[in-house]
């Protein structure tokens, strides 16, 4: 006897002759036995063309497979340093002062190299574009930082968040290559003097700074996309002050290996092979100021170099610790503050450095801002 219900087909058939179905599957599915009978589950057939109706409110609907693979993150919420509001007003007023200070300082730096004609150098050009790439660097940042302080949400846009990460990215690759830049500079003025005019002429040094504005963006654009097709289905919570690339690939659904070796290689490549490239560079410099005959010449060598590698370590010393092995497992305050350090009190630091150890800077600064500075009169 066969009945019709709701698109169903009810067999009443012997259990013994339809295998080991239980009484207590078909219970917990529609609630009762109707004396040990099998329901099959048969799609209803269209009676004019003979096909199944695959649409019955009584089944599932079948999965669609990429939608699974879709984002359902819109928005990332920046954890920041979790404090009471009284700590974070007190932390937004000292970055707002370390902000301050460090547009100001690298500002003042800029404007020496244009205002002042005698650092119209290869050098200078160099240091004011570093400096200006420093103002860059921090406003990635602090201004967001700044916000999140003051802030309840906390929540940044997926688009904001991985451009922050774009720029943030690329800014950090264009101070690797200025530094290189520099370092090569420095060689050839000091263990290739008489040909240094020669090499370093105009359309070399504007072509390398443009090499070094460049390349970050180029390169950064790889790491980025790779990391943001990565599928975010929640949480949404970075424990972070910044779009970091390494929060971003943990709060993935699924660990891509593929795409973390990727970086990896890509940091750990960029980052030994600039920071070689510039101890090497160091290296012969030191050789060639050892084996001047001069003491002052030594001593103005040994000064223009010791600033320098000051700034290179800063920066790298931190980098390092971060990006070549982001599955390292550093603690979560390990990170935040050596990620600070680095993109918030190096470029702070960096003016003081190159200033006070630089005579023909702290004279400059002096013309352009001090009581020498010319006025002219309307």
């Amino acid at each position: 006897m066969i009945k019709k219900l709701w698109g169903f087909r009810i067999s009443r058939q012997p259990w013994k002759q339809l295998g080991p179905a239980k009484c207590s599957d078909f219970t917990a599915s529609f609630g009762s036995c109707l004396d040990y009978d099998i329901i099959h589950l048969v799609f209803p057939r269209n009676t004019v063309t003979g096909d199944t109706n695959r649409s019955s409110p009584c089944l599932p609907k079948p999965v669609n497979v990429s939608s699974t693979e879709t984002n359902s993150v819109s928005h990332f919420i920046l954890m920041g340093f979790p404090s009471s509001p009284e700590m974070h007003l007190l932390y937004s007023g000292l970055f707002s002062v370390v902000y301050a200070l460090t547009l100001m300082g690298n500002a003042a730096i800029v404007c020496s190299v244009l205002w002042y004609q005698r650092l119209h150098t290869p050098m200078y050009i160099f240091l004011g574009n570093f400096s200006l790439l420093e103002i860059c660097y921090v406003t990635m940042t602090v201004p967001n930082m700044l916000a999140n302080f003051l802030s309840t949400s906390k929540s940044i846009s997926f688009v904001s968040c991985f451009t922050q990460f774009y720029f943030f990215f690329s800014f950090g690759c264009d101070e690797g290559f200025f530094l290189c830049v520099m370092a090569f500079d420095r060689y050839l003025a000091i263990c290739r003097p008489l040909y240094y005019p020669c090499i370093m002429t105009k359309q070399l040094y504007n072509g390398l700074v443009i090499f070094g504005w460049s390349c970050g963006f180029i390169l950064s654009l790889t790491p980025v996309v790779l990391i943001s097709r990565l599928p975010y289905c929640g949480p949404n919570t970075i424990n972070h002050f910044l779009c970091d690339p390494v929060p971003l690939m943990l709060l993935s659904c699924s660990e891509d290996t593929i795409t973390q070796f990727i970086y990896s290689t890509f940091n750990a490549i960029f980052m030994i092979g600039t920071f070689l490239f510039i101890l090497c560079s160091y290296a012969l410099v030191i050789v060639a100021v050892l084996r001047m005959p001069s003491a002052a010449s030594k001593h103005k060598a040994f000064s223009t170099c010791a600033s320098h590698l000051a700034v290179v370590t800063l920066f790298y010393g931190s980098v390092m610790v971060m990006y070549v092995s982001p599955g390292s497992g550093h603690p979560v305050q390990v990170q935040k503050i050596v990620t600070l350090f680095y993109s918030v009190i190096t470029p702070l630091f960096n003016p003081l450095i190159y200033s006070l150890r630089n005579k023909e800077i702290k004279t400059a600064l002096r013309k352009v801002f001090g009581t020498e500075m010319p006025v002219h009169k309307i």
